[in-house]
């Protein structure tokens, strides 16, 4: 089998003179990276993408610089077909990638012309179409119910069919390498019938995902050298190895390579496009996205799982909040020494960053380093860095966790620094308390009292709210607002509670320990900024309670509270 002469096929000008290759990357069209994130992403269980949703995301893919846009399957879904309409109408304008359409080929025994999926895909505008298509003979006759000659006709009909209406073709060979291990010629000879007739590559499917990085790479180089075909690969996750498989394959030949945002896709998921993209570019040196499109690796990522409403995985590769996050003492002393030591690449380049989490498991390096990057110089402080140190294990001994609470963390150090900066609270409690009554009518109000000094006065304050924390939060702001004009644009954005494990407690269930995450957030034009606090107590109130009073200390020093601890110079950080 060989690859026909790309002239020898027909060729018209795509519908509105739109392209049909990518354009801006140093590659071209020799290398593709094509996304399929509006197709098999949203066949993920809990996305449901509207077209406007659909249309954000291909602008976002189009900004980071994939090759090619894979819109959906226009005829079968009715928000597809709505999607490629407003594409065509003007609402996606495309700077780097070309738009591709998914369908299937022609029913068995129907003409290409007369099928009305196939009409569709040229009605979408699309001016590149992707067809599915079976490549496993079990597929072809008990789930197509034809023989392998009908399905090689069916695929070769319809490509040439789009080729003659002007359409750039890939092939997707469904179950691909389940299909060669079960019969090798049935599945050459589907890829033989599309590319005969014009298709430009041969997308080999791990559709069930369970393939291993060796064995694939030895199909792929295998069909290679049987075919002398462009190949590309569509890789799942079942087995956890889609972007290894992906990466095997290209190392051995592949040259477009399909994946989701996120690795979105049915069961475990698809290649993660910014894992596959990557390593691409920072372990294979190919140069797969436009200039300065690297650098918004980690941005695309997270604004695509906002859009999909799903929280970004914190642990995914490159671009994940926690992928150059440094735990352990031993990690800091190194990267204390050389960030390189312990960081596989500089995360900046992805647009990350390098984090040193401050934890029972911290040292003296782990301590300066967190201190570097909160901005304090603690290094010339050595008995507050032993301080901090033991006040860390002690605490989280107890069930305290200081990794998502840098405010309380900062707070800490200020405090083990000492001297005329030293944290204080605005101001002293002397008590307080709160009542929770469910009236006859159902209506539960909660009601909060509090007793504090401020500025050298006892101010009482009594308000309600609708549970004992919002209650409490509304009486202590409602006693400082007079002293603290800022408080105003201080607000909670999130409030957390999680019951500790035995080991942290003697109690269970409502009777255990509880470690509370206050989130708050300054609207202010002044800093518009958040920080995290964490308070612990066997009562929820109190737990809540130390959280705000960090809260609050926290706002204080940022709206002018003055610091005895040098800061760190702005290079240095």
């Amino acid at each position: 089998m060989s690859r026909p002469d790309p002239d020898s096929s027909p060729r018209h000008p795509s519908p509105a003179s739109r392209r049909t290759e990518p354009a801006g990357t140093p590659l071209g069209d020799a290398f593709h990276v094509y996304d399929t994130t509006l197709r098999d992403g949203a066949q993920r269980e809990g996305i449901s993408y509207s077209v406007a949703d659909k249309l954000a995301v291909a602008r976002h893919l189009d900004a980071l610089g994939v090759g090619f846009i894979e819109g959906g399957w226009p005829g079968a879904l009715p928000k597809d077909t709505e999607f490629f309409a407003r594409a065509a109408a003007g609402e996606l304008e495309l700077r780097h990638a070309a738009l591709v359409a998914f369908g299937a080929t022609r029913k068995a025994g129907v003409r290409a012309e007369q099928d009305a999926q196939v009409r569709a895909l040229l009605a979408s505008g699309a001016p590149v179409v992707t067809l599915v298509a079976k490549s496993d003979r079990r597929h072809i006759e008990r789930a197509l119910r034809t023989d392998v000659a009908e399905n090689c006709a069916m695929v070769a009909d319809t490509v040439a069919l789009l080729r003659a209406e002007g359409r750039r073709v890939f092939l997707d060979a469904e179950h691909f390498f389940d299909g060669f291990r079960f019969d090798p010629d049935t599945a050459l000879r589907v890829l033989d019938a599309a590319m005969t007739a014009g298709a430009d590559v041969a997308v080999l499917c791990d559709t069930n995902g369970g393939m291993l990085p060796l064995r694939l790479a030895e199909v792929v180089t295998e069909v290679a050298e049987r075919t002398g075909f462009r190949l590309g690969i569509h890789c799942q996750d079942d087995t956890g190895c889609a972007v290894a498989n992906s990466l095997a394959a290209v190392q051995v030949g592949a040259s477009h390579v399909q994946c989701t945002a996120n690795g979105y896709g049915e069961r475990a998921g698809n290649a993660d496009l910014f894992a596959v993209v990557g390593n691409l570019v920072t372990k294979l040196d190919m140069p797969v996205l436009p200039d300065g499109a690297f650098a918004e690796l980690t941005r695309t990522s997270h604004a695509l799982a906002e859009i999909a409403n799903i929280a970004p995985d914190t642990h995914q590769a490159y671009v994940g909040a926690s992928a150059f996050a440094h735990k352990a003492g031993l990690h800091a002393s190194a990267i204390k020494v050389d960030p390189e030591l312990y960081n596989h690449m500089d995360p900046t380049v992805v647009g990350n960053g390098q984090r040193v989490l401050v934890t029972e498991m911290a040292g003296r390096a782990s301590v300066e380093l967190k201190g570097a990057e909160l901005g304090l110089d603690l290094a010339g402080h050595p008995d507050a860095v032993s301080s901090v140190v033991a006040t860390v294990k002690e605490r989280e001994a107890r069930g305290w966790s200081f990794e998502a609470a840098d405010a309380s963390l900062e707070l800490l150090m200020r405090s083990a620094v000492g001297g005329r900066g030293t944290p204080e609270a605005p101001f002293t409690l002397e008590s307080y308390r709160v009542i929770v009554e469910r009236r006859l009518d159902g209506a539960v109000v909660a009601e909060a009292t509090v007793k504090v000094i401020v500025d050298g006065e006892r101010v009482i304050a009594t308000k309600e709210g609708n549970g004992p924390i919002n209650a409490l939060d509304a009486a202590l702001r409602a006693a400082l607002a007079p002293s603290c004009p800022w408080l105003d644009g201080v607000e909670l954005a999130d409030f957390k509670v999680r019951i500790l494990s035995p080991r942290h407690s003697s109690g269970h269930g409502t009777d255990a320990v509880t470690r509370v995450l206050l989130e708050s957030a300054d609207r202010s034009d002044e800093l518009a900024t958040s920080w995290t606090t964490v308070g612990v107590h066997g009562n929820v109130v109190e737990a809540s309670w130390l959280a705000m009073v960090d809260a609050l200390t926290y706002a204080s020093l940022q709206h002018g509270a003055p610091s005895a601890v040098p800061a760190v110079p702005a290079a240095v950080r």
